[in-house]
Order: C-alpha cells, then structure tokens, then sequence
C-alpha cells in the first residue's frame, strides 16, 4: 500500500496506482442469480473473498480511484466519494454531463475516511480499484457490502476497464447497460484504429516524468498505457523507472509524455537529442494537473472515450512519417 500511495503521489492526478491492467481479459467476478439481467442477490469475488450484493444499492459510496466515473457512466450518482490529489476532478470534463452539477461529498483522498465513509450511511461500497488494506475492508463491510481490488494482487492480473465495469455494473444491478456501453466504446477504439491505421504496430513509449527527475515507463501492466494498445500501438510488457542517462530507451516510434509543459521537456538536452523528439514523433500532454493525462489516469467509459478524441489528431500527426508536420498541443 506504501508503495501504491507513493507513485499515486508522485503521479498526481492521474490517480492510479502503482500496478495498472493486465490486458488478460479473465473475469474477476462470480455472479449470483440472474445477474446477466441485472437480478439479485449478484456474488462478487475480490481480494478478501466474496460479496454478496442482496437488493439494488441506493447509497452507493465510491472509496477507489476512479469508481466514480464507472458509477457515472451507469446513471448512478455515488453520495460519497475518494477525491483525487492534485487534478480538479470535480471539474473533469468528461464527467460533467452525468453529474449534471452535483457536488459529491469526498471521504478523504490519499487516505480514506472510514468515520465519514459511515456517517454516509452506504448501503454499498465500490472499491474495485482502491488498494484497501484487510483491516479497513473489514471495518467497511461492517457498515456495508464492500467490494475490494478485484485484480492487481497475488497472482491475480490487474482488471481492465472493461472487467471493472462489469463488477460495477453486476453490483448496481445494471450489467445489461455496462456490457452495451462497452461495446461501444470498444467499437469506437476500433474504428479510431481502423481509420488511423499507421497506429497499428507502431512502438510506443509512454512516460510521466517524476518529482526526481527520472522517468516512469508504462507497460501492459499499467491500465493507462494499455489505452494506447486498444488503438494498435506496442508497448513494452512492464513499467519501469529509467534514469535520465538511460533516456534512449524512449527512442521508440512515438513517444508520449506527462509531467512536465514542452517548454520544460524540450530544455532537457538529453531529450532533445533523441529522434523521437528531434523528428517531431513527440506527443507532450502536460503536467499531471491537465485533462489528458488525468483522462488516462480514469481509465474509464467516460474518460476513455474523451481521451481517444484527444489524443487521435496528436497521435495521427506523430505518426505521419512527416517531420514537418507539428503535433497538436492539446493547451492549446
């Protein structure tokens, strides 16, 4: 736990966390009666064993990273929720149409609350994605059927958007409408490659530059980086931390950055010198505090599909195999 609160810190506002998606696509949950028509009783298996979700929650609290967003996107507003670090999430703009201009209540951010999380009086509590420890699950599931991390731990692979939506959607009773919306936004990752097929089987390095100086790179194991493989990208298969003397080892086709403005990033003489960013194959996305970056940090239905409008045209232009060409700035 440390160590995921850590790199959350380090990274800000994208939110998540030291270990990201697997892209293995085996479910995490085990769903009671009826569950594909959004019936109950459902039975949910996470990290602490199972949860059994008896009736439609009406007080759903939200104690993960991006939870709410998943919520959001099923037309449930959570009356509590884990806020984020540095990014003004409240202000998302992915997420403003579902919240129609609610403000929901926070039970802490780095650290949850659990006297504020009771004083809600939930009668669910979604924590797929939140990195609870045992003791605090089971001060929650007194208060009320909590789910835990439902990959990321063990042997266990960490669940992808796709996998956390349909736990989200069994446990609010809304499995039909999650399975719908993922189609759809599976579809549109599909037709944005389909119609940008340069993307496809190009390397890409995905990097947040740290309060240290060194570099974090993202691999399959990470959910933002795997948004880049949806599009047809290659990614490396595990995240690593690259000192600045080792900075070639983002020399790759495209090469995508957080964390720093470009003006910072391009009077680094050590980036500057690699070809990937001399050559105009550079996508800059701006420090942890802006949309896109936090987008990826969401990784969910609501972000993800403002995320593929953002980064298509910057992706398209750094991918045209034209140097001249400039890469939107998305500040702009």
């Amino acid at each position: 736990m440390k160590k995921t609160v850590q790199l959350v810190a380090a990274g800000a506002s994208v939110l998540a966390l030291a270990v990201g998606c697997s892209p293995d696509n085996t479910t995490a949950t085990s769903a009671g009666s009826d569950s594909d028509s959004g019936g109950f009783p459902v039975t949910i298996e996470h990290k602490f064993g199972e949860t059994v979700v008896d009736a439609e929650p009406t007080r759903v609290v939200t104690i993960g990273f991006n939870e709410q967003d998943f919520a959001l996107a099923l037309g449930v507003k959570p009356v509590a929720t884990r806020g984020n670090l540095s990014y003004d999430y409240r202000q998302r703009p992915w997420a403003q149409e579902a919240l129609g201009g609610t403000e929901i209540p926070e039970v802490g951010s780095t650290d949850l609350n659990l006297e504020q999380i009771a004083a809600q009086s939930p009668d669910l509590i979604l924590g797929p994605y939140s990195f609870i420890d045992q003791g605090q699950y089971d001060t929650l599931s007194g208060m009320a059927p909590t789910i835990a991390d439902i990959g990321g731990y063990d042997d266990v692979p960490a669940a992808t958007w796709q996998q956390e939506f349909a736990v989200v959607g069994e446990a609010l009773g809304k499995s039909q409408e999650a399975q719908d919306q993922t189609a759809e936004l599976e579809q549109k990752f599909a037709t944005t490659e389909s119609e940008n097929p340069q993307f496809t089987g190009k390397s890409l390095s995905l990097a947040f530059v740290m309060d240290d100086g060194s570099y974090l790179l993202l691999g399959k194991d990470d959910i933002r980086a795997l948004f880049f493989t949806d599009l047809g990208f290659e990614i490396p298969d595990a995240s690593e931390t690259i000192s600045p003397e080792n900075l070639d080892r983002l020399d790759t086709d495209v090469l995508v950055i957080a964390g720093q403005s470009h003006e910072q990033l391009q009077a680094n003489p050590l980036l500057a010198a690699l070809d990937v960013v001399n050559q105009d194959r550079t996508v800059y996305i701006g420090p942890f505090s802006t949309d896109l970056p936090s987008a990826l940090g969401y990784s969910s239905p609501l972000s993800l599909d403002y995320a593929i409008d953002g980064f298509t045209p910057m992706l398209a232009a750094a991918t045209d195999d034209d140097p001249s060409t400039v890469v939107p700035d998305p500040a702009s």
